[in-house]
């Protein structure tokens, strides 16, 4: 196999180069079929019961997430001509959207009243413009009705909010950029405040996508700088980069022609596959680096390119295969996470490591033995300062290798330590600074309004009978005492409503009527002026399914697990009726996500590198190197997690996949140290310098890898804190792999050397 790769590069050069582009080309044609999807959703199983249930309210009740719209100007009332005016103006507008189902606000809403002992439904606003008598009755009946008007008047009532529910169809992210044109158009003048999961979710992918592309062209130049630096060709950079850029559009094409052909929601690009095109440039970027500076060495001892390539290749051909084999099955583990998102990612991110590795064992090759390299060169004449660094850095590490390893403990204990600190937080508003306009948005809407987080109950039994209707009441009750609860509404408001309507508005008869006849009475006179679809959001047309929706503030992840299992046990001690009670909504969502990114991380981690083991045992020969292997990756793992818990930094369904990172990079920076270690025995290199031979060959390479992807460090000025987070934590894992392996698996390898080289003989 190796004699078949030498001879393609080395002999048919142009055919080679010529059938990798054509081949790329096919695989990135699948990109006019790549698709990006901001629907939460899709992350979570289908067969999960919050799933179901979701998915069984939007059957019933259409989409239950509202983009809400807060406008006024502080200190000033809304209740004036021109606001109602502009309200008005506002609705209609929304109304008029294909994405919109349904506007909630005081211009859209329906009033009771009692007329001659008689149930009358009417508009709350009736026309556009107000005379001071009927805007003083909309102030009036507001004040009688406080639980309508929370939902849409600030506290201070310096502010409107508009509810908006787009259609269970609608693109989220056109919706977004319609109603912020339309807010733009309708409400110069005022204070704008926008938020609500269809509106951050619409606008959080565009948002990233264009956070991340600035930032990583940025983190490239600075790959360039360094690389270019450090290998002191152009030439040679040029060639890394086009197996980095090449395998990068296979990648993402082959996402698009897989779910061209299966449809399936695991190929769709979502907000947790922003990091697979930094993943594979570290990847790609890794092989061709090891590549390029084992050539130059050759080249330099040699003085013949034929020679150098053949050299190259003959060492490095074997551990880049094991390199890419060992990432490729940490990625697969994905296909075991519980999060069906992942699936896609693991397996795509495959193939566009299986690219790189076939393009850095071949095409890069053709293009190095094309070049006409100039020998008196600085790149091949004369080792660079780093290389000379590297050098000096391996015989202090190997003069003293068990201090080194003490050293290595000794923090391996701190990460361990800082584990137990570890928090894993999944909420939406945390994704952003505190000076981005969106998280600005969405602290005034928890503050000042309703705010943008919800529960929905999805409640099975007669909605007419007055027992059921008392413990949703009491449901109520309970969710509202909660201080992150704002409101809570469900059927039982608009039966107590009539109820005392109907009684003269004596607020002693705001309750639950005492027999099922009496609740039916009140539907029957609704009827006769009010159309009984109005209830469609809140109860099925049989009556026998109800919806109760509690609008809250936002809350952490452990906040919000406590308070779900408290609901569920209030559900669980109801004994007086038959009810069906399941619950779901963005705030149930959340706390299964975090047991799934706990249950992703650990399977996708314990499995992949107990198969990298065993793999790099099998192909070495021994179990022990297979051991050895996994020990740099697996401290990086351990410090990466442990030093997230130290300072602070959450895990999130974004920062869970940096594991993969690390094992993908980290196994690579091993299996090439043992392939050289292993090299330079079967060639009798002397027990007394055979480690540093090897951190002379292998060190260099490693280090320039690792200094070339540390300029994704850029991420870290990301206005996105899970983003920030990924750059500092994919500098941090670059410089724990690199430098565990130089010095944990080099001092092992040196300590246990006598066994290992005696075992072999």
């Amino acid at each position: 196999m190796k004699n078949w790769f030498i001879n393609q590069s080395l002999n048919h050069p142009k055919r080679t180069i010529i059938l990798c582009l054509v081949f790329t080309a096919f695989m990135a044609s699948g990109l006019r079929f790549f698709y990006i999807e901001d629907d939460m959703m899709k992350i979570l199983p289908k067969n999960m019961p919050t799933r179901k249930t979701w998915d069984a309210i939007k059957e019933e009740f259409g989409n239950t997430e509202f983009v809400y719209i807060a406008f006024g100007r502080p200190g000033e009332s809304v209740f004036k001509k021109s606001t109602m005016a502009t309200l008005w103006d506002l609705t209609e507008m929304l109304e008029t959207m294909p994405e919109v189902d349904e506007v909630n606000c005081i211009t859209t809403m329906n009033r009771m009243d009692n007329e001659d002992g008689f149930l009358m439904v009417d508009d709350l606003i009736p026309s556009r413009e107000l005379i001071p008598e009927e805007l003083n009755s909309v102030t009036d009946y507001l004040n009688l009705n406080p639980e309508l008007k929370v939902r849409f008047i600030s506290g201070n009532g310096d502010y409107m909010n508009v509810m908006v529910k787009p259609y269970d169809s609608a693109k989220f992210d056109v919706l977004a950029i319609e109603i912020r044109k339309l807010a733009e158009e309708y409400l110069e003048g005022y204070d704008v405040h926008i938020g609500g999961v269809p509106y951050v979710t619409g606008t959080m992918p565009a948002l990233i996508r264009d956070d991340v592309l600035m930032l990583v062209r940025a983190g490239m130049v600075v790959m360039v700088l360094i690389l270019l630096s450090s290998l002191r060709s152009i030439p040679g950079v040029l060639m890394v980069f086009s197996v980095i850029f090449l395998s990068l559009i296979s990648m993402l094409g082959s996402m698009g022609w897989i779910y061209h052909f299966t449809g399936s929601d695991r190929f769709v690009f979502s907000l947790v596959n922003t990091s697979m095109p930094i993943i594979l440039l570290t990847i790609a970027n890794s092989d061709g680096v090891h590549v390029m500076t084992k050539f130059f060495k050759k080249l330099r001892l040699l003085r013949d390119k034929k020679k150098a390539i053949t050299q190259t290749l003959m060492s490095l051909l074997m551990p880049i295969f094991l390199t890419s084999l060992t990432t490729i099955v940490a990625f697969l583990s994905m296909i075991f996470s519980p999060l069906e998102v992942q699936t896609g990612y693991g397996v795509c991110i495959a193939i566009g490591i299986t690219w790189a590795w076939i393009l850095s064992s071949t095409f890069l090759p053709s293009l190095i033995g094309l070049k006409k390299w100039d020998m008196d060169s600085k790149a091949v004449k004369q080792s660079g300062y780093l290389e000379n660094i590297i050098d000096k850095f391996g015989k202090k590490v190997l003069h003293s290798p068990k201090k080194v390893l003490g050293s290595g403990i000794i923090l391996i204990l701190v990460g361990l330590i800082g584990i137990n600190w570890l928090n894993v937080e999944v909420d939406i508003q945390s994704f952003f600074g505190k000076d981005t306009e969106i998280r600005q948005s969405l602290e005034f809407l928890d503050k000042e309004m309703v705010g943008t987080m919800d529960l929905q109950f999805r409640v099975e039994g007669d909605m007419k009978e007055p027992v059921n209707l008392e413990f949703m009441e009491n449901l109520q009750t309970f969710l509202e005492s909660h201080p992150q609860v704002t409101t809570a509404f469900s059927i039982t408001d608009i039966i107590k409503q009539m109820h005392r309507t109907v009684m003269d508005d004596d607020p002693a008869y705001e309750t639950i009527p005492d027999t099922r006849g009496k609740v039916n009475n009140l539907f029957t006179m609704y009827s006769m002026s009010g159309d009984p679809d109005d209830f469609s959001s809140l109860v099925d047309y049989d009556y026998s399914v109800g919806l109760t929706t509690a609008l809250m503030r936002n809350m952490s992840s452990k906040e919000i697990i406590s308070f779900v299992e408290d609901i569920e046990e209030l559900i669980a001690e109801d004994s007086n009726t038959d009810l069906g009670i399941t619950i779901t909504g963005m705030m149930v969502v959340f706390r299964d996500l975090v047991g799934l990114i706990v249950r992703s991380s650990f399977i996708s981690i314990s499995v992949s590198i107990i198969v990298i083991a065993l793999i790099a045992g099998f192909f070495f020969n021994r179990l022990i190197w297979g051991a050895l292997a996994v020990v740099p990756l697996t401290t990086a793992v351990i410090l990466n997690f442990g030093f997230m818990g130290i300072f602070g930094i959450d895990l999130s369904h974004i920062t869970a996949i940096l594991s993969s990172i690390i094992i993908g990079v980290g196994v690579d920076f091993s299996i090439h140290y043992i392939s050289q270690y292993k090299r330079l025995v079967r060639h009798g290199t002397r027990p007394d310098v055979l480690s540093r031979e090897v951190v002379d060959d292998v060190g260099y390479p490693i280090i320039l890898d690792a200094l070339s992807n540390m300029a994704f460090g850029a991420l870290l000025f990301s206005q996105f804190l899970p983003i920030q987070h990924m750059g500092g934590l994919m500098v941090f894992s670059m410089v724990s792999t690199s430098v565990g392996t130089l010095t944990l698996l080099a001092t092992l390898a040196e300590i246990f050397k006598v066994r290992l080289i005696r075992k072999r003989g």
